[in-house]
């Protein structure tokens, strides 16, 4: 089932007078999307890199994102960018889109400020979901000299050479994010970084992620967190994914199989990350909304056998072979079953029902 992601995009001024566009698509569950590297409300939409995001997270929660300051819909060279300016622009999308509490998530930089918004707003914040994330930027950290002597090349790479035509440069970050991808999403990738940012603006955002340190305000964060970082993130090292997670008061940690900094929908990653994440949003609702969730008790013996399997995994031509029954019979029983549980799709049942310990016979 797909959802109309195409926001309704709207404007807000920072305290600082810089103008923010933020869009707003789906509904549901409140979720507010901190920028990355690059955004662009309209662009992200069409873009393969994107536009599987906005979909699965608009079909099960009302999402505010936002361009950050120099990018995309929002002001462009009104001033150099700095890491707390990120916050305004967190915090004026936010008052303007009405929200008292949601779930925050971020990734990669945006993980960072998440994590310093929530250590700020903590009557704001129901849950902070985080991925690819770092506490230190690469002039922060205690990395070796060849790691800061590269960090420093990528940035004169932009420096030098960001809004020519030949995409070689822009490429070399493509390979950062997305290794594992096809040549439409490199392509497609590097045609947002050139249409979202100018060379000089990629130059300041960049300077100022190398110089972000978040680590006193992520001993702050008290909300429910989940970390979340490929194992073998081409971009940012899985080893910082874990500082993040050690640094937060009983923040969940999980590792992905995956060279992508940014998942693609082809990877099975990509449902990992999207299953994670739903069944982390519903162990730790408030008893109240837990209350009004529908429960697996209606199910009938036979629907619970189903339902055992679709949550290891089982498609549905095994499970028939399994059970005896035949293709059609299945499909029937999973379509009881959803109706009974209240999801719209096979992700969301998976996660419910493991959350009540099905899918462990295989």
């Amino acid at each position: 089932m797909k959802s109309d992601a195409s926001p309704q995009i709207r404007f807000c001024t920072a305290s600082d007078g810089v103008s923010i566009a933020f869009g707003v698509s789906g509904s549901g569950l409140p979720l507010v999307k901190t920028p990355n590297w690059l955004n662009h409300l309209e662009l992200d939409v069409h873009s393969p890199v994107w536009r599987a995001w906005i979909d699965r997270m608009s079909r099960y929660h009302t999402l505010v994102r936002y361009d950050a300051r120099g990018c995309g819909l929002s002001d462009r060279g009104t001033s150099r960018p700095s890491f707390s300016t990120n916050r305004l622009d967190l915090e004026a999308v936010v008052d303007a889109a009405r929200l008292d509490k949601f779930v925050l998530f971020g990734a990669s930089q945006g993980a960072a400020i998440a994590i310093e918004y929530a250590s700020l707003h903590p009557e704001r914040v129901s849950h902070l979901v985080l991925c690819g994330a770092y506490l230190r930027g690469a002039a922060k950290r205690d990395g070796s000299p060849h790691a800061r002597e590269e960090a420093q090349a990528l940035l004169k790479l932009v420096e030098l050479g960001w809004g020519r035509e030949n995409s070689a440069f822009r490429q070399i970050f493509a390979t950062q994010f997305i290794p594992d991808s096809t040549p439409q999403h490199l392509l497609a990738f590097d045609e947002l970084q050139r249409r979202t940012v100018s060379s000089e603006g990629a130059a300041d955002l960049l300077r100022t992620f190398y110089d972000i340190d978040v680590t006193d305000f992520a001993a702050q964060v008290r909300c429910p967190t989940l970390v979340l970082h490929a194992r073998q993130d081409a971009r940012i090292p899985f080893d910082e994914g874990r500082r993040v997670a050690a640094a937060i008061t009983q923040a969940e940690f999980v590792s992905l199989e995956s060279r992508n900094h940014i998942l693609l929908d082809h990877q099975a990653a990509w449902e990992q990350f999207f299953v994670e994440v739903e069944s982390f949003l519903q162990r730790h609702r408030t008893v109240a909304s837990a209350a009004s969730l529908p429960t697996l008790e209606e199910l009938t013996a036979a629907e619970s056998g189903v339902l055992d399997l679709v949550a290891s995994g089982v498609n549905n031509s095994e499970i028939a072979t399994r059970l005896g029954i035949s293709p059609k019979t299945v499909r029937n029983h999973i379509n009881h079953i959803f109706s009974k549980l209240g999801v719209k799709d096979r992700s969301q049942a998976i996660v419910m029902a493991r959350d009540a310990g099905f899918g462990k016979r295989i």
